[in-house]
């Protein structure tokens, strides 16, 4: 049976971050981010600067770029009275 490739390429310390509240807890060496739960949420967390948290940020960031308005584009004021 092979055996499975461990890449620890994140060393030792750094932070866990919450995908949902992006609660920030800091890493316990040999414990994986996945493996620990937000303190505020409960969800799984993930490590800053890890793959998973990396594509976390770019969806994060496409997801605010489309409810941006676009520039000149006003948003609406109050409504007219008469």
């Amino acid at each position: 049976m092979p055996e499975l490739e461990r890449h620890h390429t994140l060393g030792s310390g750094g932070y866990c971050i919450c995908p949902k509240c992006e609660t920030r807890v800091p890493h316990h060496d040999g414990v994986r981010c996945m493996d620990e739960r937000c303190p505020r949420c409960g969800a799984k967390m993930l490590r800053e600067g890890s793959e998973h948290h990396q594509l976390w940020s770019a969806k994060r960031a496409q997801q605010a770029a489309k409810s941006r308005p676009a520039p000149g584009d006003t948003p609406p004021g109050p409504p007219a009275t008469r």
